[in-house]
């Protein structure tokens, strides 16, 4: 299993320095808020030599206590958005942005497994939002219950979404 997790961090590390590549070129930040990958897209982006050039900070915000306290978005503000959605991860993306006065905000948000969450979304469900000059929000389904594959599979797709928009 090890090795598995490994390999599973180096793929991850290798979109990293793409990222960081583009980001260290053009001069500009990001910021990340994330809640079912734990921690790994930030791990992934900090990994990279370098990364205090690009990275301001990030968030792991798994819980609405959390969405509270980390991010200042009220439940007020919550009203007809649930989290795991695109519009919740639009807001997450913004609001960490912002609060870091970042050139990019990326934030996701799922049910990672082995059973989905209270909101009716079955495990593999994750949305991804990226703030900024193109912003942009997607969901991603991976079908499966296996909660680290499905951490895994979310971060990918968070790096290459953020790889692909700021590449534009």
């Amino acid at each position: 299993m090890t090795s598995r997790i490994n390999a599973a961090m180096q793929e991850l590390i290798s979109t990293a320095e793409r990222i960081a590549t583009v980001l260290i070129a053009r001069k500009q930040t990001i910021a990340v808020a994330e809640s079912s990958t734990g921690g790994l897209i930030s791990a992934a982006l900090l990994a990279v030599p370098g990364a205090s050039a690009y990275f301001l900070g990030s968030a792991v915000v798994y819980t609405r206590e959390a969405r509270r306290i980390l991010m200042d978005i009220p439940d007020a503000d919550m009203k007809g958005i649930r989290s795991a959605s695109e519009p919740y991860a639009r807001i997450l993306a913004s609001q960490i942005r912002q609060r870091f006065s970042a050139d990019w905000g990326l934030s996701e948000t799922g049910a990672t497994g082995p059973t989905g969450n209270r909101y009716g979304d079955a495990a593999g469900h994750s949305c991804i939002g990226i703030a900024g000059a193109q912003p942009a929000a997607i969901t991603i389904e991976t079908g499966n219950a296996d909660r680290l594959a499905n951490m895994h599979a979310f971060a990918e797709k968070a790096l290459n979404t953020l790889l692909g928009t700021i590449s534009r």
